[in-house]
């Protein structure tokens, strides 16, 4: 059989042997001298938990993984996570088409008090909803105004405070009803301290500020 047949060579094991100890010794001490010490366990390391939502409305709204859930609007600007809250349907299409929001400088945060759809259903006849949308921009800005607040706010802070001053300049009371928060002698929060993006949404029952003409209360608007 050829030469280049036969199997490669291997150290012999006696001759390993000799060189391990030598080897071994001066690379454990410097690893001794060099390694960092392990983390210590802690059980204060932080978590990422969902945002807390109160009010009598909230097992009614998306939860855990559904499309819409708290945890995910934390992570929304504003405008997106209102249109992903089923409730608020008429309030971001007035938000939307009057473009009130974009008027905020870029980074401001705001505290949003939405009336439900049932709070502007209460409030305003289809008709005259869709003629304030459509030929009252100015007064569908005021009335809009009159549920933003400059900063963002959880609503104990709020009931803390006592006043918030909405963006139309109006100020309005705010206590602690438990479990809601009263806004004035008009609305209560249904579903408070959802959080967005340099944002807080609390959902309202009623519709907050001096009321345009076009108010009837006839309660006859399509959902």
């Amino acid at each position: 059989m050829s030469q280049s047949a036969n199997p490669p060579r291997h150290p012999r094991p006696r001759a390993l042997g000799r060189l391990v100890p030598t080897l071994l010794v001066p690379t454990l001490l410097l690893a001794a001298c060099t390694a960092s010490p392990a983390a210590p366990r802690t059980d204060a390391t932080p978590t990422t938990t969902a945002p807390q939502v109160t009010g009598p409305l909230c097992a009614a709204l998306p939860t855990g993984t559904d499309p819409g859930n708290p945890a995910f609007l934390a992570s929304q600007p504003v405008d997106q996570a209102l249109r992903w809250i089923p409730t608020l349907t008429t309030f971001e299409a007035a938000l939307r088409t009057s473009g009130v929001l974009t008027d905020l400088p870029a980074g401001t945060g705001v505290t949003v008090l939405a009336p439900s759809d049932d709070a502007f259903a209460a409030t305003f006849s289809e008709d005259n909803w869709d003629d304030l949308m459509t030929h009252h921009t100015d007064q569908l800005r005021t009335l809009l105004k009159a549920h933003l607040i400059s900063g963002t706010h959880p609503i104990a802070e709020l009931t803390t405070a006592g006043t918030a001053t909405t963006l139309d300049g109006s100020t309005v009371t705010v206590t602690r009803t438990e479990p809601t928060a009263r806004l004035g002698d008009r609305a209560d929060t249904i579903c408070a301290d959802y959080q967005a993006t340099n944002a807080r949404i609390h959902i309202i029952n009623a519709v907050l500020g001096p009321l345009p003409v076009t108010a009837d209360g006839t309660g006859h608007r399509a959902h």
